[in-house]
């Protein structure tokens, strides 16, 4: 199968270019290699250094291409509000160029990959009073340490459930906006192009060639870099958020197997599915995890600090089920996060 992998040299294009390959795929490779996710380093060879915003110019570079792969985008949760316009531009007009540019050349089949990002907080219940949805938390409690999310009725901490591809879509960040405006995009291509496209929703992706010390690297990351300096990992709020970590190897399987999805689809069909471990864990443990591994390497084992701090924006819990990618695509996870966030700890990141 021949794969237009978009995003080629970043940190999940490359482990997803490396399996696609593995198993016999020839790879178009696609990247502009944005300073803040790769520096100064130039692209690996055989790298077309292109920019998906201007994908009406390469549309040949499209012709014979089976299946596009589509990871480029610019990550994060949004540093400051200035960021608004970088992120609709690589993100919303991006992926609305290559739309277009794929129909021109011919080629209907698009993995996107998308993010957890786009349910905003998680799946909530009362004991008593049932399924509930939260508010934003306000500022005045994250100050004043209250950090759950509280039931309407009774005014309990609500109590955090699995969620599924059905869920409400309610982005929170700048990033969580431009996501879930790909998935749209996606969607109407889907119908007005008689394509087919499946949209990936990563949880929190961690493992070798994760970058490090950008406002763009993923948490695991910032309590590596901080245990390296020395330092015990700065935890937010009381540690409690629950999330899902999982390895970029398993995203990479799973891109492999939405790549064969997608490509025996039928024109109309358009499907997202979680990518997760199915194994949710605590920020704190996350850090702890991080902390056993580097320990176990320097044998200076450092406890992390709960810090209280927060960040606006940031939601409680969100927790993912693995349910549908089983079923749909045939995918679950093969990387623990007890075992995999602690080699990490020692794993190869890029600068």
């Amino acid at each position: 199968m021949r794969v237009l992998l978009t995003g080629s040299a970043g940190f999940i294009g490359t482990a997803i270019g490396r399996r696609l390959e593995e198993r016999g795929d020839e790879i178009v490779r696609v990247d502009v290699m944005l300073d803040n996710a790769h520096g100064e380093a130039e692209p690996p060879e055989g790298t077309h250094r292109l920019d998906v915003r201007d994908a009406a110019e390469w549309t040949d570079l499209l012709r014979g291409v089976d299946v596009v792969c589509h990871q480029a985008a610019l990550v994060g949760a949004g540093v400051t509000v200035s960021d608004l316009p970088l992120y609709a531009g690589h993100n919303d007009l991006g992926t609305a160029a290559l739309l277009a540019s794929m129909h021109e050349a011919g080629v209907d089949r698009l993995v996107l990959a998308s993010s957890m990002v786009v349910y905003g907080e998680g799946r909530y219940a009362c004991p008593e009073h049932g399924v509930q949805t939260p508010p934003p938390r306000s500022r005045e409690a994250l100050d004043g340490g209250d950090f759950e999310n509280h039931c309407a009725t009774c005014g309990r901490p609500l109590t955090w459930e699995t969620v599924d591809e059905d869920a409400r879509l309610e982005p929170r960040s700048t990033y969580a906006a431009s996501k879930l405006a790909q998935e749209h995009y996606s969607a109407a291509w889907v119908r007005q192009a008689d394509a087919a496209a499946v949209a990936l929703r990563y949880h929190n992706v961690y493992g070798p060639g994760m970058p490090r010390d950008t406002p763009y690297s993923g948490v695991a990351a910032m309590f590596r870099s901080s245990l390296e300096r020395g330092e015990a990992p700065k935890v937010f709020e009381d540690g409690g958020q629950m999330r899902d970590f999982v390895h970029v190897d398993d995203v990479a399987r799973a891109n492999v197997a939405a790549v064969d999805a997608v490509a025996g689809a039928g024109g109309g069909h358009w499907a997202a599915y979680n990518v997760c471990s199915g194994e949710p864990v605590p920020i704190l443990d996350v850090a702890r995890l991080v902390a056993r591994g580097t320990a176990a390497r320097t044998g200076d084992a450092i406890e992390p600090e709960v810090t209280g701090g927060y960040r606006l924006g940031d939601v409680r819990h969100v927790v993912a089920s693995p349910e549908r990618a089983r079923s749909g695509l045939g995918f679950s996870a093969q990387v623990r996060p007890e075992d995999g966030l602690a080699e990490f700890a020692t794993a190869p990141l890029r600068a």
